[in-house]
């Protein structure tokens, strides 16, 4: 069939994570549950940081930026697969689909480079502490997260231009919870190979570039903490690090398995457990693993929920 021949789509049909009626309502329930848990976690560390005055320096000032982009991050996938289940609908339209496909391109990569910032933030701390002030200013720290954010949107926009100029044709049928590149490009009936380039090289540097530079803080880091003379020292150190490396291993290892692999590996089964982990999973440990094993910013939660408890009595 001729593509002139072929109806162009004005709305795509999401199916989710399950065709059976049990299972959606098993998977709405914790889907449900983990969103919930994901926005008040990571709310709860972006107030701690901000009326704790002691927590305003530069590692709470990235990690409450890494808070503000989990909760959007969830949020741009999550509502939507709870709001179709309620409403019994699967459909979504063109362009809220490239509108999220957009927005979970920009929070994606602010995820990668604030990750890459914090690593750079315990490099500067653990191996040159008499240069922390000087090294890590306000201002600094402001400058890279804001270019960040630039770089995101610069880079989701190329995508999601490349995806716009496709044609979509009878097939409308997404086998995922959200609009995303690797099930877009599979239903064009166009020439994808623009696209394919831009995602192993253009996306591939600014996602792997990141991933390196965090591996040679680590290695870095660990030289100078093999040189401590406590071994309860050594040990705490190691067990932060390792905490930090395994939420970027887990966060990198899934986005490598969906989008950094031959077309012909692609299941949709696989992917879509992979996207869960990035997406709603990894956002929903983070106020865990990177806070709540902090001594001062259990203590500024502590702060916050006491007056907040003292405020509704």
């Amino acid at each position: 069939m001729n593509k002139e021949n072929q109806s162009s789509v004005s709305e795509f049909l999401l199916l989710g994570l399950s065709k059976q009626p049990q299972e959606q309502r098993i998977f709405f329930l914790l889907f449900l549950s983990m969103y919930l848990a994901t926005v008040l976690g990571n709310l709860l560390i972006i107030l701690a940081i901000s009326i704790d005055s002691h927590l305003h320096t530069p590692m709470y000032f990235f990690l409450s930026n890494l808070s503000f982009v989990d909760v959007c991050f969830s949020s741009t996938t999550v509502p939507k697969m709870l709001a179709n289940h309620i409403l019994g609908s699967q459909a979504i339209s063109f362009s809220g689909c490239l509108t999220q496909l957009y927005f979970i391109i920009v929070l994606a990569y602010m995820d990668n480079f604030l990750l890459a910032l914090m690593a750079y933030d315990r490099y500067i701390a653990v191996c040159h502490p008499l240069h922390y002030t000087t090294k890590m200013t306000p201002q600094l720290c402001a400058l890279l997260v804001a270019w960040s954010w630039v770089i995101a949107n610069l880079h989701a926009l190329l995508h999601t231009l490349l995806m716009a100029l496709l044609s979509f044709c009878e097939d409308n049928t997404i086998s995922h919870y959200f609009c995303d590149v690797v099930p877009l490009l599979k239903l064009s009936c166009s020439d994808t190979y623009l696209n394919d380039m831009m995602i192993l090289i253009v996306a591939g540097l600014l996602m792997i570039a990141p991933f390196i530079f965090i591996l040679i803080s680590y290695i870095f880091i660990a030289c100078a903490v093999l040189r401590v003379p406590s071994t309860k020292g050594r040990w705490k150190a190691f067990s932060t690090c390792g905490s930090h490396l395994v939420v970027v291993s887990f966060f990198y290892g899934t986005i490598i398995a969906v989008y950094f692999n031959p077309s012909s590996s692609h299941s949709a089964e696989k992917d879509t457990a992979a996207t869960v982990l990035y997406t709603v999973v990894t956002p929903m440990l983070n106020p865990f693993i990177y806070s709540l094993r902090n001594k001062d910013l259990k203590g500024a939660l502590r702060k916050v929920i006491g007056r907040t408890i003292f405020y509704t009595q």
